[in-house]
């Protein structure tokens, strides 16, 4: 029997959204199931408190590289969950210095993992010292992430839920990708077309919210 190799996921999405989060419980999962799994952390949050500040339009590029070195060098011999990558770097350039430059990197960069996981906007805003630039900021940063990874044809999932129901919709992506850890059979990103309420693809979310809307119509 082949041994599985290992995978690479990541987590995007704007801020305040359970990333941080949700890569912990992922990789706590893998772990009480004897799996071997990493969590790379955020470099930025780690940044922004040595520094006591957030970044200048200048300092960008070196915490995208730094970010995608940790990922890169981490990933052997073990599951690997990164709590965001370079694009989401890439995106706050582009929104808050209009710098558009750092896309044709972050998008490379993004392409090398197995499963790309964009968290939703359904959690409450929760303030968090100098990272957080308000709730009014996180739709502009989700439509910016969809719309860069669907020019680079990169496919994501959406999840969404509140606590332990978001982790399960996070794994049940995870299984119904065809990345089952134990019996892992390497795919192409993107072979994959099934298609449900639970699955998270992001084709399938607004027929989600249009039959959730549908059945709050009808109850008395």
């Amino acid at each position: 029997m082949r041994l599985a190799e290992p995978l690479k996921i990541a987590i995007v999405g704007a801020e305040s959204t359970g990333k941080t989060q949700l890569a912990l419980a992922m990789t706590a999962h893998f772990q009480v199931t004897g799996k071997a799994a990493r969590m790379v952390s955020e470099f930025l949050r780690e940044w922004c408190e040595r520094e006591q500040r957030t970044p200048m339009a200048s300092e960008q590029h070196a915490i995208a590289l730094e970010q995608a070195r940790r990922v890169d060098t981490a990933h052997g011999g073990a599951q690997t969950i990164a709590d965001t990558t370079p694009l989401m770097t890439a995106i706050y350039s582009d929104l808050l210095f209009n710098d558009s430059s750092l896309y044709d990197f972050a998008l490379q960069h993004q392409r090398r993992y197995d499963l790309t996981l964009l968290t939703a906007l359904d959690l409450p805003w929760v303030a968090d010292g100098l990272q957080r630039d308000g709730p009014h900021v996180r739709p502009d940063v989700d439509r910016l992430v969809r719309q860069a990874l669907d020019r680079a044809g990169i496919p994501y999932h959406v999840v969404h839920g509140q606590g332990q129901q978001r982790l399960a919709r996070a794994l049940a992506i995870v299984e119904h990708a065809g990345k089952q850890f134990g019996d892992l059979r390497p795919r192409e990103q993107g072979d994959w077309a099934w298609h449900c309420a639970q699955c998270g693809n992001a084709h399938c979310e607004h027929r989600l919210f249009r039959d959730l809307l549908k059945v709050d119509s009808v109850r008395p």
